[in-house]
């Protein structure tokens, strides 16, 4: 089975078949939040810490750290305020992080500081990407993740998308950056504009498993974009991408719906091994107004859950077995 390790300090992280669903929070991120972008500007960070910690209770494997506040002169402004993010979050949070920039320029500078084994968020099919990002996914010795674009935009083929998917896999390796170090994002589309997008990402994933057999990723809430009551959408979308094969996502963790189908879904798919985290998040379970149920805040990567999460030099939690 494919195995993406990932590591924070002290935790490593596996992302896999065979492994619990991987969460990886998407607030950390000012895009589309203008008062989190002039906060951080200012180098006010309370936002940023409180996102960081309602994440993690809420349960998320991972947290995505993104800086990019401004298009404007990102060369410039980007690295320094993207490493000041990074140090705040790793030392709040016990968990892996992911590197989220388009400026090859913050990522280096991001990973020159991260502890651990953080997640490159991403590189594209573009070759003027994969000269300026995989050289720095090689030598820190971290994994990638891949979107299945290139020069010539998003494709509405499918067909297109695993093609790209597969150019990026197999220059990686020119690069000596196994297949288990890439996380493919087939590029999930939005259902209330493309109506056979969910077809068209099941039939992805099974093509990256079974026949590139990389772990897989994706902006998850980009399938319910425009769509009233999106976290419906979002919660029932999650346990039928996981039975075609995803193994992590970015997503909000702090939405109850969507985080009691990841939930499930390790339950049924196996991977929460005896229903133990199933059973330690919801043993006092009581329904809110909503109808969802109130977590305990357990992260799903809790050491020794049989979610995936480990200490590093002591003993290894139970793995999974699908």
């Amino acid at each position: 089975m494919t195995r993406t390790i990932v590591a924070s300090a002290t935790r490593e992280i596996i992302i896999g078949f065979d492994q619990p669903f991987c969460v990886i929070g998407e607030r950390i991120n000012p895009t589309g939040r203008k008062k989190l972008a002039a906060e951080m500007v200012a180098g006010n960070f309370d936002t940023v810490t409180k996102d960081a910690l309602e994440q993690v209770a809420a349960g998320a494997t991972m947290l995505d750290v993104n800086a990019g506040v401004t298009a404007v002169d990102p060369n410039a402004t980007e690295p320094a305020l993207l490493v000041k993010t990074l140090e705040i979050v790793q030392n709040l949070v016990d968990v892996p992080l992911s590197i989220d920039s388009s400026v090859s320029a913050a990522i280096e500078a991001a990973l020159k500081v991260a502890k651990g084994r953080p997640l490159v968020n991403s590189v594209t099919g573009e070759e003027e990407k994969l000269e300026a990002i995989l050289p720095l996914v090689k030598k820190y010795n971290v994994p990638v993740v891949a979107i299945s674009n290139d020069e010539t935009g998003i494709s509405m083929d499918p067909d297109v998308r695993f093609a790209v998917a597969k150019k990026i896999v197999e220059r990686c390796a020119d690069f000596g950056i196994p297949a288990h170090d890439v996380v493919v994002d087939p590029l999930v589309m939005p259902i209330g504009a493309l109506g056979d997008a969910g077809r068209q990402v099941f039939a992805l994933l099974r093509r990256l498993r079974e026949e590139l057999k990389v772990n897989t990723t994706c902006g998850l809430s980009n399938i319910s974009f425009g769509l009233p009551h999106r976290h419906g959408i979002n919660a029932g979308f999650i346990p039928m991408v996981i039975g075609a094969g995803m193994t992590s996502a970015i997503m909000n963790p702090c939405r109850p719906q969507e985080m009691e189908a990841v939930r499930a879904a390790n339950v049924l798919n196996g991977t929460d091994r005896d229903c133990t985290t199933w059973i330690r998040t919801y043993k006092d379970y009581k329904p809110t107004e909503g109808g969802h149920a109130v977590a305990a805040p357990v992260p799903v990567s809790a050491p020794g859950d049989g979610n995936g999460g480990r200490r590093r030099g002591g003993r290894e939690a139970r793995m999974a077995r699908g």
